[in-house]
């Protein structure tokens, strides 16, 4: 089984344990949401973690694999797309996530894209939330 195909079952069964084994431990998240990466593993598993209460009725619909650029370092590495539909507070939201891997197939590199823009603000609002909740982020001045 590819680390692709594990990473899918992973989300799917929503193990954090088997997520965690295909991981870096300098991975780098490139959200829909955030200008910055989310980065290290610890960080990226505690927005797993968050992203899985969050998503309803989340699914893999379609993959494609290859090479591709990672944004960390301009390096051409082993890549999958996944395609996915879920919904988040009423909205449905369309997306992908590129998965970059390192030379041991593990995960380097993780950049999700999601549309409708409509559906990118609630998600973003949704996972906030979460990460204040679970104390990984402080809570944005003013709220």
């Amino acid at each position: 089984m590819t680390t692709a195909e594990r990473f899918r079952a992973a989300v799917h069964s929503r193990d954090l344990a088997a997520l965690d084994d295909l991981f870096t431990e300098d991975i780098r998240l490139y959200s829909p949401v955030k200008f910055t990466p989310f980065e290290g593993k610890p960080m990226v598993l505690g927005l797993f973690g968050v992203l899985l209460r969050t998503f309803e009725d989340f699914r893999y619909v379609g993959h494609y694999t290859g090479a591709a650029e990672t944004s960390a370092d301009g390096t051409e590495s082993p890549s999958a797309v996944l395609l996915f539909r879920t919904t988040v507070n009423g909205r449905q939201i369309h997306g992908i996530d590129l998965l970059h891997f390192d030379d041991d197939g593990r995960i380097k590199e993780f950049t999700v894209m999601v549309r409708p823009q409509s559906a990118v603000h609630t998600l973003g609002e949704a996972v906030l939330a979460g990460l204040v909740a679970d104390g990984l982020v402080p809570a944005p001045a003013g709220a």
